[in-house]
Formats: structure tokens, C-alpha cells, sequence
């Protein structure tokens, strides 16, 4: 009966097509409560520029511009962030809520509100205030409030404080959600070191298996916001045509719609900013301002720790009853426990260990903090130490923050809280006795190193292992391919344009699946293998030969190459790992690194029979897909389409993509011999020529616009897959050109 319920509420019509004249319609321009004049121009991608007289009106133009295009989402985001999706999913969900009430996302949140200055405090009730306002005067509410049966309920700062720090959720997580059940195998403290001495993470997560579809939805729910890849790097003067710094960021997360980020400016007493933000947040993740531009990368830092908590006396565990609000079904009442070093994570219906076991999450994100301070801080800033000053207090999501100013300067700098661990490598799971300490002290952005006007006139960011700190900053990090590409394509062009910038961002060349191709291919040679293979098999090695790591949709080597990738882990992997062991082993490892090294390592019979069987399972696959975006698809879906009643027709867009795990233009998948789509990747772009305030370029994957049936939902993925560019100029009289829609907003 719930999910007849259920159905009917999913096909409630979708909204007509509406243009962006239509759109703005809509918008609220009369009875704010504004101190002075503000206007808003819109462009033809319904990206706005503000123009305020004060900073107090800016913030409550931005409310109101977020709330305009992304209300439906920042529902959804609200009610993830507090453990809340099953009021809208029903009980299908419910497991999953369980687990985001023991993780707490909004444990500080009250404590962080409480310490913002009056600036802050100002600017965050302003921007609440323009969401509401916005709610508040809709006469039609987006289509997802029809769906999941919403009332326009009030927004608060702490609701906002609390997708933030849902945005910021530690990417370790998703490793550990793999690793979890793979503790209690006699050969744990093995497979724990192998992946630790590879010390690469791809991010790279293999199928889910069977049963595990809720902990995959929780994964892609935290996964698809929190800031888990990106590509940053800047570019000095004396390496770029302008004679001026450059910079470059495009951020990896989910591909779900509307994207995560929305576009926007706006020019008020303290701000000149230009850029990239996340729905509920007033601040710009990665931009420019008139003096300065920024981009990031998440640093995969060691934010959180395991602890076994059998040793603690009982009485430091304390209880607590939460409710679980179900859609069409009973309420749920769940026990949360909580301990000095962190909520019960083990409690989790989603984890699988023995029932005696206690075992808490120790976040540096469940401790108060100021991002939002931090950022806007670092929005008006004016030179590297504003800049750098201004994350002094900033904690999570760890990122790398690459930096290019108008001076000509590049810098870059690990903005994060690290507990004061020792260089000892780490076990999964720490005992109070072991671990604890560390949690006593932290150190931030002034004690971890930083690059400033390097020699070499540029500087790179990809997840990478960073330089030696004084704590262990992480563990598992990027492979290194991927950095190593952005400098060599950085370092081939002497002079370097918008143009360079724009095809290194789209590059799709994988170095590590080249190491491995070669070593596949030459161990076949070397072997004789060819003359013991069939017709078929011989066809899929010829045409493996000589690839260069090239993922572009129209060729048929990655195929063939992923194909036989795929069947060599199943052969020579599986049977020492087991099935869960190479799950692991293919999330964890850094795959061009270890493959390689353990072919070569192999006796050649096994090697001989586990080759040939790779290339003769991969020949259905090289029939069946004639490229590799036959194979490699990016779909662009909303949430409903998650939603398990028929929600296919929330599914918005499927197209052949270039690119894979490893690629500067990132596609990420599982290994793989089917059609497949991307899991997460590249899907939004920044470049800026510091030498012109009006040479900034950005692109999202999707479109600006959240309300379903809107030109301006998808219109940006066209101009995605041509590789172009939305400008967003800084001089008010270049936006006034290119922003054809003005809008006056006024009190009265």
C-alpha cells in the first residue's frame, strides 16, 4: 500500500517548460525588507550578478537567489543532513536515517552558531532570512515538495550550518564502509598493511554486493556533495601569454541534478566575488574576487579515527532515543549511543561486526569550528596572508586550497584540523589507550606546510600525497598520476592561454592504465602467449597494443583494454582476496602502481592461464561495444530517480563520455566488461586570467536552474560536452552588458 502511495505521489505531473522570463516571473522584487538599494542582473543562464549597498542586503539577495533556484534541492539537502530522508522516502530509508542520527552531522552546529562574530552572525541570518522570504511568497512550491508532501517550513542558520556539514562529511567513510566487514578475516592485519604500504585510495569503488544497496545509497547521498576529488592548479606570470597569474579548478563529485553548485556574483561594500556555490551556503567555494582567485581539492586528510571502546567503563557510554518519522508507515524509535570519543558508529544497521562490538567515530567535524567565517574571510580577501589568516579556524572538509592573485603570486595551502597523531601507521580501529591523546591537540594551517612562488612558476593539486608534515596528515591518498598529468600538460605549453587551460581540463589520457596495459600486453609477448590464443582472444591483444591511456568516447582500445582489465582482477586477484578482499582492494589500492609490480612478481604459469582467460572473457564485451561511450555513459538523474518506484523518467540525460578513473577530465567506474555509468567525476569548471577582471570563465555539468521543466535545468550540459564556457565578468559595466535582465529589488 506504501509503495502504491508512493507511486502515485512520483507521478504527480512534472512542471511544464518555462523559460527564463517565465522563471523570473516569479521572483519576489517588491515588499523586502532591504536597508538601501539592490539589483540583480540575470544572463541568459539564469546566472545572477548583485549589486548591493550593503553587505546586510547582499547576503539577503543571495538567500533569495538560492532559494529561487535551488529550493527543491535544499529540501532534500535539509532532510538528509538531519537524518530525515524517510520522511520523504518512507521506510525504504529508514536504516539509513538510523545511521545519519548516530553520525550527527549537526552535533556543533548550535555551539558554531553561538561563536560567529556580528559580521557573520549578520550576513548568516540575512541569507536565512532571503530563503524564507523567498518560500514564503511562492505561489507554486517546486515539484520535489509535491512529491515528498513538504509544507514550507521555516529555515534556520543551524539548518544551514548543518548541510554544510553534510558538504564537508569525511570522504575516509566511504573506505570504511568497504573495509568495515573485512576486520574479522584471519588475514585483516595483511590485507590493513598492503593497503596502507600502497598508500594509494583511487576512490574507485567496485560493484556493490548483494545486500549492501542501502549503504551504496548512502554512500552516493554523502559521496555526491562532500568534496572528494577535484583537479586545482595556478599558473605564474612568467609561464602564461598575459603575463599575469592564471588558475584552473574543476571540482569531482556526483552527477546528480540539479548539480551541487549554482553560479553567481555580487559587488557590495566588502564583497567583489565572482563563482562557484553550494545551495544553502553564502559563500563562494571556488572563484575570484578583484584582488584574488582560489580553487580547491579535497586534501583526503585523516579527519577521523576508529575506536574500540570495550575497555571504557559502561558509565561513559551515554543513551539516547531518536525517532525516525517514516512516510506511510510507523514512526521508528532508534537508541543512539554516545561516548568521549564519538557516537557508536557500530550501531549502524548499515555495518556489519559482531554484535558485541563498540566501536565509536572520533570527526573533527563533530567539533565546534568556523568554516563559514573562514570562507567568507577568504572571499574578501586582498593578498596570501588574508588569505591564508583567514582558515586559521577552518576544520572540515579538509581541502588543498591553490591560490593566484592579481599581483602575479600563486600559493597553495592545507586548510584543516589534525589531530596530534604519531608517524606509527595506524591500525583501522584505535583503543582510548593507543589513540586518544592525540584528540587532545590539533594542529591547523599555520603548523602544516605551504608553497608560495614556487621556482617552477606553477602549482598543482589532484588529491595527491602531500609534503611531510609534522602529524601524519592522511593515508590514503590519490594516485599520483593525475598531478603528474597536470604538470607535464602545464610544462609543455611555454605560454599558456584560456585555450591551454580549457583542453587540460578536458584531457581524458590515463598514465596509470597505460602502465597497466603495458605490462599486460607484454607479459603476453614475453610469454608467447598469442600463438595459444583464439582468433578472438589474439584480437582483443592486438588492439591493446601500443594504447597510450587515451579515453576518448569515440575509441575502441579502452574497451578492449577495460574488458581484459576487468576479468585479470577477477583471475588474479579474487582467488587470494576473495570477492570482499578485492572490493577492498580495487576501492583502496592505487591500482596503476600495484598491478604492474604484482604481474611482474607472478610465476609465469599462473601468470600464462590467468591472461589468457582475461583475453578470451573480454571478447563479448569488444563485439558488443564498438567505442568506449557505447560502454561509458554519463547519466544525469535527479534524486527521485533513486527512489525504487518507477523513476525513469527522472533520469534526464545519458550520453557517451570520454574519460575514466584517473583522467585530468574524470569519469569515475568500477572495473568493469558492461555498459556502466560514471559513479562521480568532473562536472564543473573555473578558469580566471588574473590580468582582466572580467576573464572568468565557469560551467556546470547540468544547469542553473533547480526547478524541474526550466530551459535553464540542463542548458549548461550541451555546452559541456562542446567544452565551453559561461563568462561571468567582474566590472559592473561588463555585467550590465552581458546580464541583459536587470531587476530592481525594492522595500516598498
Amino acid at each position: 500500500m506504501a509503495a502504491a502511495t508512493s507511486a502515485r505521489a512520483l507521478l504527480a505531473p512534472i512542471p511544464p517548460k518555462r523559460d527564463v522570463s517565465s522563471r523570473l516571473d516569479d521572483f519576489p522584487t517588491k515588499g523586502l525588507p532591504l536597508e538601501g538599494e539592490a539589483v540583480i542582473h540575470w544572463n541568459k543562464h539564469q546566472v545572477p550578478f548583485i549589486f548591493a549597498e550593503t553587505d546586510s542586503d547582499a547576503a539577503f539577495a543571495l538567500g533569495l537567489v538560492h532559494a529561487h533556484l535551488r529550493l527543491g534541492q535544499l529540501e532534500m539537502m535539509r532532510h538528509i543532513s538531519q537524518g530525515r530522508l524517510s520522511e520523504l522516502a518512507g521506510p525504504f530509508t529508514a536504516e539509513i536515517d538510523h545511521t545519519l542520527k548516530i553520525l550527527d552531522l549537526g552535533r556543533a552546529a548550535t555551539e558554531m552558531e553561538a561563536n560567529f562574530s556580528s559580521h557573520v552572525r549578520q550576513f548568516m541570518e540575512r541569507f536565512t532570512a532571503g530563503i524564507n522570504h523567498c518560500q514564503d511568497h511562492l505561489s507554486v512550491l517546486p515539484h520535489e515538495y509535491r512529491v515528498f508532501g513538504r509544507e514550507r517550513l521555516p529555515w534556520t542558520v543551524n539548518d544551514l550550518i548543518t548541510i554544510g556539514r553534510m558538504a564537508s562529511s569525511d570522504v575516509s567513510w566511504l573506505i570504511w564502509f568497504v573495509l568495515w566487514k573485512l576486520r574479522s578475516r584471519s588475514d585483516w592485519p595483511q590485507l590493513w598493511n598492503t593497503l596502507l604500504h600502497y598508500g594509494g585510495n583511487a576512490m574507485t569503488f567496485a560493484e556493490s554486493a548483494e545486500g549492501e544497496e542501502q549503504l551504496t545509497l548512502l554512500s552516493d547521498l554523502l559521496g555526491g556533495i562532500s568534496r572528494n576529488g577535484s583537479n586545482s592548479l595556478a599558473v605564474g606570470p612568467e609561464r602564461s601569454a598575459s603575463g599575469s597569474a592564471m588558475i584552473a579548478s574543476d571540482p569531482h563529485l556526483g552527477f546528480l541534478q540539479p548539480n551541487v553548485w549554482l553560479l553567481a556574483g555580487v559587488q557590495s561594500p566588502s564583497y567583489h566575488v565572482a563563482g562557484m556555490m553550494l545551495p544553502g551556503l553564502p559563500f563562494f567555494a571556488v572563484g575570484r574576487n578583484k584582488d584574488i582567485a582560489w580553487g580547491g581539492t579535497n586534501l583526503r586528510a585523516a579527519s577521523s579515527d576508529l575506536f574500540n571502546l570495550s575497555s571504557l567503563p559502561a558509565s561513559e557510554i551515554t543513551q539516547r532515543e531518536e525517532n525516525i518519522a517514516m512516510r506511510w508507515w510507523f514512526d521508528r524509535r532508534v537508541k543512539i549511543r554516545n561516548s568521549p570519543y564519538g557516537p557508536v558508529i557500530s550501531d549502524s544497521p548499515l555495518l556489519e561486526g559482531p554484535e558485541d562490538e563498540i566501536v565509536a567515530l572520533s570527526w573533527t567535524g563533530h567539533r565546534a569550528s568556523d568554516e563559514i567565517t573562514a570562507m567568507l574571510a577568504a572571499n574578501r580577501a586582498e593578498n596570501w596572508e588574508n588569505f591564508t589568516a583567514a582558515f586559521e579556524n577552518y576544520s572540515v572538509s579538509a581541502q588543498n586550497f591553490v591560490y593566484a592573485d592579481a599581483k602575479g603570486n600563486i600559493g597553495q595551502l592545507m586548510a584543516v584540523h589534525l589531530p596530534m597523531r604519531n608517524d606509527d601507521m595506524p591500525p583501522v580501529v584505535h583503543t582510548p589507550e593507543s589513540g586518544g591523546k592525540a584528540w587532545e591537540r590539533f594542529v591547523d594551517v599555520r603548523s602544516l606546510p605551504s608553497s608560495y612562488n614556487p621556482e617552477v612558476g606553477y602549482l598543482v593539486s589532484a588529491n595527491n600525497r602531500p609534503p611531510p608534515a609534522e602529524v601524519p596528515v592522511g593515508y590514503f591518498f590519490a594516485p599520483e598520476g593525475r598531478a603528474a598529468r597536470l604538470a607535464e600538460l602545464v610544462e609543455a605549453q611555454p605560454n599558456i592561454t584560456f585555450e591551454d587551460l580549457r583542453a587540460l581540463q578536458t584531457d581524458v589520457v590515463e598514465p596509470a592504465a597505460a602502465a597497466i596495459n603495458r605490462a599486460l600486453v607484454e607479459s603476453a609477448e614475453r610469454l608467447g602467449l598469442e600463438r595459444n590464443l583464439t582468433r578472438q582472444a589474439r584480437s582483443v591483444l592486438t588492439t591493446m597494443a601500443d594504447w597510450d591511456g587515451s579515453y576518448e568516447a569515440d575509441s575502441p582500445v579502452p574497451v578492449a583494454f577495460e574488458a581484459a582489465f576487468f576479468h585479470f582482477l577477477r583471475y588474479f586477484y579474487a582467488p587470494r582476496l576473495g570477492e570482499d578482499g578485492l572490493r577492498a582492494f580495487i576501492t583502496a589500492a592505487d591500482l596503476g602502481r600495484t598491478v604492474p609490480h604484482d604481474i611482474a612478481a607472478e610465476h609465469d604459469d599462473i601468470l600464462t592461464q590467468v591472461l589468457a582467460s582475461a583475453l578470451q572473457d573480454a571478447v563479448p564485451a569488444v563485439k558488443k561495444f564498438a567505442t568506449w561511450g557505447d560502454m561509458h555513459r554519463v547519466h544525469l538523474r535527479h534524486p527521485l530517480a533513486m527512489v525504487p518506484i518507477p523513476g525513469n523518467r527522472y533520469t534526464l540525460a545519458d550520453f557517451p563520455a570520454s574519460g575514466s578513473r584517473q583522467t585530468v577530465m574524470k569519469t569515475n567506474h568500477a572495473p568493469t566488461d558492461q555498459k556502466h555509468h560514471a559513479g562521480y567525476g568532473s562536472q564543473a569548471r573555473h578558469i580566471s586570467d588574473m590580468s582582466d577582471l572580467d576573464e572568468n570563465y565557469f560551467i556546470i555539468l547540468g544547469g542553473q536552474d533547480g526547478w524541474l521543466g526550466s530551459s535553464t535545468f540542463l542548458d549548461q550540459a550541451k555546452l559541456w560536452q562542446r567544452k565551453d564556457y559561461i563568462q561571468v565578468p567582474l566590472r559592473r559595466e561588463s555585467v550590465e552588458k552581458e546580464f541583459e535582465r536587470k531587476m530592481v529589488l525594492k522595500a516598498d
